[in-house]
């Protein structure tokens, strides 16, 4: 999972410190990424009266920005800005290619759609998507992210990487497939109400698993 600050190559559970860096890193991005784009996608329906199209590509200009900005810093880019990138364009497309109120509420849910897909996929890939949120949000000069490359050749390392992906794959996956079933269940009003008091329970819960498993697996470490 994603990193802040600077780790030993000892990685994802040498110390709480950085754990809880992670935990806040990873928080704070995604709050960003997520209210930030709503925010500017609204001023934009409010004051200038535009298009789904045009507001969506207002929401864009941040999480574009930010990885613009990670990448001419760090070389590296920030993974839930990219998330969110993709899900405004997958948004616009859906856009574009017009459709329902029920298909406009599903899109709601796409970030988290596109983020759990992308965990799930990336188990088969050499490294999972954790591995590089945890990079991002703990390694941020060149010589820590070394020392946690270097940390993917332990075998408590590469598990531990792969457990977070496969939950927050799951649930993300879970949240996007039961908004699915809300919408497609429930009046468009009440999927509105329902949907965000979801989908903060569920980012919670996955937020607090996640710390107490990096604990777990911290305090089984031989001393």
């Amino acid at each position: 999972m994603a990193t802040l600050g600077t780790v030993s190559s000892d990685d994802l559970t040498t110390a709480a410190a950085p754990s809880r860096r992670l935990m806040r890193g990873l928080f704070i991005s995604v709050v960003l990424n997520a209210v930030v784009p709503v925010f500017l996608y609204r001023l934009s329906k409010h004051y200038f009266s535009a298009s789904d199209f045009t507001a969506l590509s207002a929401a864009a200009l941040f999480p574009l920005g930010l990885s613009i900005l990670d990448l001419s810093r760090t070389r590296t880019l920030d993974p839930v800005a990219v998330l969110s990138l993709t899900s405004i364009v997958f948004s616009m497309i859906a856009v574009a290619l017009g459709g329902s109120t029920k298909l406009l509420l599903i899109r709601e849910s796409l970030f988290t759609g596109v983020f759990g897909f992308a965990c799930l996929v990336s188990l088969a890939l050499p490294r999972p998507v954790m591995f590089y949120f945890g990079r991002h949000f703990t390694a941020r000069d060149p010589a820590s992210i070394a020392e946690f490359n270097a940390g993917w050749q332990r075998e408590e390392f590469r598990r531990v990487a792969r457990v977070i992906t496969v939950v927050w794959g799951v649930t993300s996956m879970g949240e996007f497939l039961l908004r699915v079933a809300m919408v497609y269940t429930m009046p468009a009003a009440l999927v509105l109400v329902v949907s965000p008091i979801v989908l903060g329970g569920l980012l919670i819960a996955t937020i607090v698993w996640t710390f107490a498993y990096l604990q777990r697996m911290r305090a089984r470490r031989p001393r």
